[in-house]
């Protein structure tokens, strides 16, 4: 009886909605964002203010201000796909993930830093670097 106790929780655990994530609580549609290169959609997930660097504009944006220089940004530089190399999650906290953005002439690694709260991921940091 207790083998079966044991097999139940264990599936039970395993199986458990808890350990499921919401989309609010994923970063796929940000990487889906970038993928397309649509600023609208990106800055949907962006801080009241965010620390940006594209390719070599650097400093400190408002919202709106970040959607225009990604809108100009994307629009050079059409993207070809984007795909995430690295990721360091920590729920509930800061998180970091590195990219590969490519276009038909170069690519860039996108530096991408995250708060996450009650409400989902914010984008607090930015970057875009010419690889």
């Amino acid at each position: 009886m207790s083998v079966l106790i044991l097999i139940v929780s264990a599936f039970l655990w395993i199986y458990s909605p808890v350990n499921e994530r919401s989309p609010e609580e994923s970063i796929d549609p940000i990487v889906s964002a970038i993928g397309s290169g649509s600023s609208s959609e990106l800055a949907r997930f962006f801080d009241s203010s965010i620390s940006m660097n594209v390719n070599g504009q650097q400093g400190e944006y408002s919202k709106n201000q970040a959607e225009i220089v990604l809108r100009d940004f994307f629009k050079k530089n059409p993207s070809q796909g984007f795909t995430l190399i690295f990721q360091n999650e920590n729920p509930g906290s800061l998180s970091t993930y590195i990219g590969e953005y490519a276009t038909n002439q170069v690519s860039f690694k996108v530096f991408i830093k995250v708060s996450q709260n009650g409400s989902g991921f914010r984008i607090y940091s930015l970057d875009f670097v010419k690889s």
